[in-house]
């Protein structure tokens, strides 16, 4: 292929961690079932109320958020340009325009390298962050994705990063934003913030957060753009695997809070007219309208439609290419740049913004034309919506290097903030010649695909936005000069050509066009953005994914897409299951606990009896069984050994009781063979669980029965609850009942959330190794399960509809032969399965 990868490529192992996922799944246990039984009506609806409150809340932070990044980059770069343009302008005179490039390199080189020390601070904060936000909320676990450090790191780096000259926006790293404002306002505390406590003890669960963090998500896409319906659209299409309909209206809520907070305080701070609401976001297209003198103009007709469909095929090459070499430069980076230590990240950065500085400047005295100053090139019209659109096309003409009455138009594109070079190319009736677009959307492609990747906060939407729209502009000067079509408007193909690009490149649909709409406040454009946005990403996904998809699979993040291959139904669960299994029961000892959580690295373990007693008469006649053992072949071998494991590593724990406790069995009764089997399970009503310990290792001596007997399956207990129940000293001994065990609350199971103390971190000399813990109060009775038999496609649906982090594998008699997990539904994952189903017919 030309703009895809071969095979050989795509196999190529890179370096990859181990992601957790998240634990989206509700547990109805004892003390979740406590919460709903106190709950009434009343106070079901003050903890709505709540949510509402704090989905407000998350609006209003994070309309402040772009408030501060918008303020910062506007003061900056308007300090910036205006010392040089004046040492432009002076030292063309005299003859010491290297000054002036000193000047600004000095300027771009100090604002990129403060970028750069602020995400050796917090890494994550490099980047746009919506790949990590689309990530955590597939239910993948980024460490560091959600902290109140990566916020601060991203806020301000990401506007010393646009002050510092970079082709990078700040509407990306603006949804990052949103969503860690989501995910910490609800909680009350902070890790960086150790003393800000709040006895809160709601919302603290990876679900919970995870309808926070959407709904910030929504508002960052709402400042940036001022279009609350684009933000939700974004959290639907591109963010939230897993939606309800409650959250969309909050969501809503949350967006249209955070663009009027943002136009309320930009309004009052630019225009002094607090509470006119003139600028919805960051960014602003203005009102496309032709001029009044002008009646063959025309925004667009249906003859047009040709031209748009063709711009978006080449959006969609030009998007490909993009993404394709931008692919080649971050496997680059993680080979060669990324293990090297951290300051030549740094060094990289400073480079590019080194580079980037010379070519602008080079390039605007060089390469740039000067054209005649027209009447209507000032672009006076008053029927813009937005009144400070005509006032930045107007201050945002240069005229470097150039006599009186003519101005620089690579100039104009290069020495301005990148929303006003927008601007101009939507709005500005002045003509900019082709060979200068050509030239600009070159240096501007090349420039901003080497920028994407480096150590600095940086977005991917404005840059794209820019090129495209130069490319959109060079289609309407062609068609003007060489077809004779006068009657075009330029800045409907600059718009057109903006969203081919950025349909290209990241490979949105729907989302796209309603923020491109809301944008332009112009639902007329509705039809071809979304005819040009289809084609655009038909185009580019015959070549390959987008963007922010390419960056998740290089980086080996388990993401689950939103459906499987049909080929994949040839598997059955049974194909794909782990079927080595690391159990407790319902009643274990201290020991095996310790020994279990300290062997293993699971987060959940199923709770299993060994109906010994019964396995006899439940085994005759029943041919069910004899289907189970085929299920069973790589996990019973591996039993013993799971045993010896634990006990090797019960030396380690801190008790001298623990001598030769490996070796202690005990004996189970065997009932009367004659005992009717329905009477002792009806004695066994109100004790189904009984006190069976895994500290009894399974024997070399035991016949092909005792190996495949029965695992009956109860529930699913996760490890922070295991931890938890130690930590707190959770337990009864062997002459009490498990009656006399404590009981933890809801609140008090959940309150080290998020970040749960680790087994190996845990004091338990205190603790005797012989008490028991009796689980089952504080275990999932009533988690999802599949049968062997069942088809992947509806295993994968299953997962990834709710949410989904351990799947059990249950057989026709109850019993668990298997787990499936996310590592089991990635594509690599079942294409490998796949491969051995192939090999084995």
């Amino acid at each position: 292929t030309i703009l895809g990868e071969t095979h050989e490529e795509e196999d190529e192992i890179l370096p990859r961690k181990d992601y957790e996922s998240l634990d989206y799944d509700r547990c109805i246990n004892d003390p979740y079932l406590e919460v709903l039984e106190g709950m009434d009506n009343k106070k079901a609806q003050r903890y709505e109320a709540v949510k509402w409150v704090l989905v407000f809340a998350i609006g209003v932070c994070t309309g402040l958020v772009g408030l501060f990044v918008d303020f910062f980059v506007r003061l900056f770069t308007q300090l910036k340009f205006r010392l040089v343009q004046g040492s432009v302008e002076e030292c063309s005179e005299k003859g010491c325009l290297a000054l002036s490039l000193l000047e600004l390199l000095g300027f771009n080189l100090t604002f990129v390298f403060l970028a750069s020390l602020l995400v050796l601070i917090q890494p994550v904060a490099a980047g746009s962050g919506i790949p990590e936000i689309k990530c955590y909320l597939n239910g993948v676990k980024v460490p560091g994705v959600v902290r109140l450090r990566t916020v601060v790191c991203k806020a301000m780096g990401v506007l010393f990063s646009v002050a510092g000259g970079l082709f990078v926006g700040k509407e990306g790293p603006m949804i990052h934003s949103g969503a860690v404002v989501g995910a910490g306002l609800p909680q009350f505390q902070s890790i960086s913030l150790r003393k800000i406590q709040f006895n809160f003890p709601y919302f603290r669960s990876d679900r919970d957060k995870r309808d926070f963090v959407s709904a910030g998500a929504a508002a960052g896409v709402a400042a940036a753009f001022g279009a609350p319906i684009g933000g939700t659209l974004f959290s639907l299409e591109e963010g939230s695997s897993f939606w309800n309909q409650g959250l969309t209206w909050k969501v809503l809520f949350c967006s249209m809070a955070a663009t009027f907070t943002l136009n309320f305080f930009r309004s009052g701070i630019q225009f002094g007219s607090w509470g006119s609401f003139q600028l919805p976001g960051l960014l602003n297209f203005g009102e496309f309208k032709c001029s009044e003198s002008d009646k063959k103009c025309h925004l667009w007709t249906a003859v047009d439609l040709g031209f748009f469909i063709l711009m978006g095929i080449v959006g969609g090459l030009l998007g490909a290419t993009f993404n394709c070499l931008n692919k080649r430069l971050a496997r680059y980076r993680m080979r060669n740049v990324h293990p090297k230590p951290k300051l030549v990240r740094v060094l990289e950065s400073l480079l590019v913004s080194l580079t980037t500085t010379v070519v602008v400047f080079v390039a605007s005295m060089v390469l740039g034309e000067c054209r005649q100053m027209s009447s209507s090139s000032h672009s006076g019209n008053d029927t813009l919506s937005l009144q400070d659109v005509s006032e930045d096309i107007n201050s945002s003409i240069k005229t470097f290097f150039c006599p009186n009455e003519t101005y620089n138009d690579m100039a104009t594109l290069f020495f301005n903030p990148q929303e006003s070079a927008i601007l101009q190319l939507f709005h500005q009736d002045g003509t900019f010649s082709p060979v200068t677009l050509s030239l600009f959307f070159l240096l501007y492609f090349l420039l901003s695909c080497w920028t994407y990747g480096i150590s600095v906060p940086s977005g991917l939407f404005v840059p794209s936005l820019l090129c495209g729209a130069a490319f959109g502009r060079l289609v309407a000067n062609l068609l003007k000069s060489y077809i004779g079509l006068d009657h075009i408007y330029s800045g409907t193909f600059a718009l057109i050509g903006a969203a081919a690009f950025l349909g290209g490149v990241v490979r949105m649909t729907i989302s796209l066009t309603v923020i491109l709409i809301e944008s332009t406040n112009e639902i007329t454009y509705g039809l071809p953005i979304m005819i040009t946005l289809m084609v655009a990403k038909w185009t580019g996904d015959f070549f390959n994914k987008g963007i922010y998809d390419i960056h998740v699979n290089l980086r080996g993040v388990p993401l689950l897409e939103w459906e499987t291959e049909v080929e994949m139904d040839k598997l059955r669960a049974s194909d794909i299951m782990e079927p080595n299994l690391t159990y407790v029961y319902p009643h274990t000892r201290i020991q095996s606990l310790v020994s279990i959580l300290r062997t293993t690295v699971h987060h959940a373990f199923p709770v299993v009896t060994e109906n010994r007693g019964n396995e006899r008469e439940f085994m005759k006649g029943n041919q069910l069984i004899s289907n189970n053992i085929k299920f069973k072949k790589s996990s019973i071998l591996t039993r013993a050994g799971e045993q010896r494991k634990r006990s090797q590593s019960m030396k380690s724990y801190p008790s001298s009781e623990l001598r030769n406790m490996c070796d202690e069995h005990i004996a189970t009764e065997e009932p009367p063979e004659k005992e009717d089997l329905l009477q002792q399970m009806l004695e066994r009503r109100y004790t189904p669980y009984p006190n069976l310990y895994p500290d009894q290792s399974p024997s070399e001596e035991w016949t092909m029965e005792e190996r495949f007997r029965p695992l009956t399956f109860h529930g699913l207990i996760l490890r922070s609850q295991l931890v938890t129940l130690l930590d707190r000293g959770v337990c009864y001994s062997e002459s009490q009942s498990s009656a006399s065990q404590p009981r933890l609350s809801h609140a008090e199971m959940s309150e080290d959330y998020p970040r749960y103390p680790d087994i190996h971190d845990l004091d338990l000399t205190l603790l005797n190794p012989r008490m028991i813990v009796d689980v089952t109060p504080y275990m999932n009775p009533s988690p999802f399960t599949v049968s062997p038999n069942t088809h992947v496609s509806q295993v994968f649906n299953l997962f990834r509809t709710m949410g989904l982090r351990h799947l059990p594998v249950v057989n026709a008699v109850g019993e668990i032969v298997g787990i499936i997990t996310r590592h089991n539904l990635t594509h690599e994952f079942l294409q490998a399965r796949l491969r051995q189903h192939y090999q084995t017919i």
